[in-house]
C-alpha cells in the first residue's frame, strides 16, 4: 500500500477537463467545464477556456469523452462480507443467515478475515466509481485501518448486538468495545463513525436506548437495519403489539440522524412516524429483491421530504457492490412499484447514489456533489462507447446505461485511485489468489451446504 493518506506528499494540482461535468448541485449537466484540484480539495469550477487561461502551469487531464461525477456514496455495506460472497444463494434470509451466515462468520470472523474481505470490498468499489461507503460490521477499527491503507473514504458503524460472537460477548460489551474505539480513530481524515445496533430483533431496549445516548454524547449517528421483512414485523407484533419503528419511537432513538436500513414493509402509520421524526434511510435494492424481503416505497418517502442514499448492502446477500447496478434497479423498481414512468427520474436517483448518500451518512460537508471548497471526490465515466451511444443526456446514460467497466478515473481526497480502470497502488490478482483461498476454508466448514 502506499500509505499517501497517512503522511504522504501533497497531490499536484490537477485541472479535469470533461465532455460533461454533473456537480449534483447544482443539478444538471455543465458542457465545456472544469474543474480544478489543489491539494485535496475542488479549488475552482468553471468554463473550461477561462480555467484553462487562468492556470497554464496545472497539469490538465483531457477527458473529451467522458461525464465528470462526484463519486458514489455506498449508504450501506457489510464490506468484508465479500469473502461470503456467493455462499448461500437463493434461500429465505432467516435461514440464509441462521444455517449459513452466522455459522460461517462464527468460525471465521477475525481480525484477517475483516481485513482481508475489507480489501476486496474496496478493490470493487473504488474500481466501480464509489468514493465512500458506510460500513456495518464487526472489528470496525480494522475496517478503518484498511479504508485509510487504500484511500477509501468511509463511515464505520460500530455493531450493537445482544448474542455473542467473534468480537463481542453481549450488548454490553459492544457499546464498551465502542467507546474504547471511538478515540482512537478520530485522527483518521477519511473516517468518520457511527453507532450501528444490528436489528429490532436482535437489540434488547435497554441496548438500543445506551446506544443512542453513546450516539448522542459523541455527535455520531445510529445505523440500523429497521422493517426488512414482513417477518420481522409480524415477530414484533406477535411479541408486543408494536410494530418495530414504533416501538424504536416510543424508546426515543428516532431523529434526524437515525439511518433505517431497508424500510420495504412500511403502513401509513410508518410513513406518517418517518416524516415526524425525520429519519434518513438508505434503500438496498438489489439486495432486497435478491432476498425476497420486497420493495421500498422510495417515491413515498421521497414525496414527504425523506432524506435517502442509495446502499449495496454486502457482497454476500447482493452478491456485487456495483453502485451503477443499484442506480438503474432503483429507477426501475420504484417506476414499477407506482405504475408510473414519471417517478425516480434519472437525476433524482443519481442524487440519491451521492449528495444523498453523502447526507444519510454524515458526510455532506465533505463529499456527494462537486462544489467549490468540498474534498475531490470525482470520477470520470467514459460515454463512447456503443452501450451508450449516442448520448442526448448523460444523467440518463449513467443510470440507465452505463456499466462499471466505463468507470475510467477515481479520485478520492484529490489523489488518483484508479487510472484507466486499474487500480494505482495494488494488484488485484494478489486479492483474487488470497479470496480463493479464504472460500476454500470456508466452504469446506459450510456444513449445511
Amino acid at each position: 500500500m502506499s500509505g499517501a493518506f497517512s503522511g504522504g506528499t501533497v497531490p499536484s494540482p490537477l485541472l479535469l477537463l470533461p465532455r460533461w461535468l454533473v456537480p449534483v448541485r447544482p443539478r444538471g449537466a455543465l458542457e465545456n467545464h472544469a474543474l480544478l484540484v489543489v491539494g485535496d480539495r475542488i479549488a475552482a469550477i468553471g468554463p473550461r477556456e477561462e480555467l484553462l487561461a487562468r492556470h497554464p502551469e496545472v497539469e490538465a487531464i483531457r477527458l473529451d469523452t467522458h461525464v465528470l461525477l462526484p463519486g458514489f456514496v455506498n449508504s450501506h455495506a457489510h464490506a468484508a462480507m465479500s469473502l461470503l460472497r456467493g455462499l448461500a444463494d437463493d434461500l429465505p434470509l432467516m435461514t440464509w443467515l441462521e444455517r449459513h451466515i452466522w455459522p460461517a462468520e462464527s468460525r471465521f470472523v477475525y481480525p484477517d478475515f475483516v481485513r482481508m474481505g475489507t480489501r476486496l470490498a474496496i478493490a470493487e468499489m473504488l474500481a466501480g466509481g464509489t468514493t465512500c461507503f458506510n460500513d456495518m460490521y464487526f472489528f470496525p477499527s480494522e475496517t478503518a485501518l484498511v479504508a485509510m491503507e487504500m484511500g477509501m473514504r468511509a463511515s464505520v458503524g460500530h455493531v450493537v448486538i445482544d448474542f455473542p460472537n467473534t468480537y463481542t460477548k453481549n450488548a454490553e460489551d459492544a457499546l464498551q468495545k465502542a467507546q474504547e474505539h471511538l478515540t482512537g480513530l478520530r485522527g483518521f481524515p477519511l473516517v468518520k463513525q457511527g453507532i450501528a445496533p444490528h436489528a429490532p430483533y436482535t437489540v434488547s431496549d435497554w441496548a438500543l436506548q445506551e446506544a443512542a445516548a453513546l450516539a448522542r454524547q459523541e455527535d455520531l449517528f445510529l445505523h440500523m437495519h429497521v422493517h426488512e421483512t414482513s417477518q420481522e414485523i409480524a415477530s414484533a407484533l406477535e411479541r408486543d403489539g408494536r410494530r418495530p419503528l414504533h416501538r424504536l419511537a416510543g424508546l426515543g432513538v428516532l431523529d434526524s440522524r437515525f439511518l433505517a436500513v431497508h424500510m420495504t414493509h412500511l403502513d401509513a402509520s410508518d410513513l406518517a412516524l418517518c416524516a415526524e421524526t425525520g429519519i434518513r434511510v438508505a434503500h438496498c435494492p438489489e439486495s432486497n429483491l435478491k432476498l425476497g424481503s420486497g420493495i421500498s416505497p422510495v417515491s413515498a418517502l421521497l414525496r414527504q421530504g425523506q432524506k435517502i442514499g442509495i446502499g449495496t448492502d454486502g457482497a454476500a446477500s447482493n452478491n456485487d457492490l456495483d453502485m451503477l447496478g443499484e442506480l438503474r434497479t432503483a429507477a426501475l423498481l420504484a417506476k414499477g412499484r407506482e405504475q408510473d414512468p414519471t417517478v425516480l427520474p434519472a437525476m433524482d436517483v443519481l442524487e440519491m447514489a451521492t449528495l444523498g448518500g453523502a447526507v444519510a451518512c454524515g458526510w455532506e460537508e465533505e463529499t456527494g456533489s462537486l462544489e467549490t471548497g468540498k474534498a475531490a471526490d470525482c470520477i470520470a465515466i467514459n460515454l463512447d462507447r456503443a452501450a451508450t451511444s449516442p448520448v442526448y443526456d448523460p444523467v440518463s446514460q449513467v443510470v440507465y446505461c452505463a456499466g462499471r467497466d466505463q468507470v475510467s478515473h477515481v479520485w478520492v481526497a484529490g489523489r488518483l485511485r484508479i487510472s484507466g480502470g486499474l487500480a494505482v497502488d495494488w494488484e488485484e490478482r494478489e486479492m483474487v489468489v488470497l479470496a480463493r483461498e479464504w472460500a476454500r476454508r470456508i466452504a469446506e466448514k459450510d456444513g449445511a451446504r
